[in-house]
């Protein structure tokens, strides 16, 4: 009976573990689309917040879209778009602290 249910909240801390990493993954894929989006000749960085959120909304949920922010900066003498979203680490189910933060860059393309 012990073996059982030790087996059983294994597997859930495992299958927890793949779900964090899934969301952090997922995040990671949208910021750096995002910042690509908006790294483009004509595009801003509000346009890569949108592009962001719209990708997170539609793989996860609301709550991973709200907190996007895009800026231009210079990385090491090249002008890049960092996208970076702020969104709750998954430690029960979908939910948890505000902990996680990725950000995405690409290079602004030149007109």
């Amino acid at each position: 009976m012990l073996v059982g249910g030790l087996l059983s909240v294994m597997f859930a801390l495992l299958l927890q573990l793949a779900l964090s990493v899934h969301v952090r993954n997922t995040l990671v894929d949208a910021a750096g689309e995002g910042a690509r989006y908006a790294a483009q000749v004509g595009h801003t960085p509000q346009d890569g917040v949108r592009r962001t959120q719209e990708l997170a909304r539609s793989a996860l949920s609301a709550a991973y879209s709200e907190d996007v922010t895009a800026r231009r900066t210079v990385h090491d003498g090249l002008e890049v778009v960092e996208v970076q979203v702020s969104a709750p680490l998954p430690i029960v189910g979908l939910s948890g602290p505000a902990a996680l933060v990725v950000r995405g860059h690409a290079l602004v393309e030149e007109p």
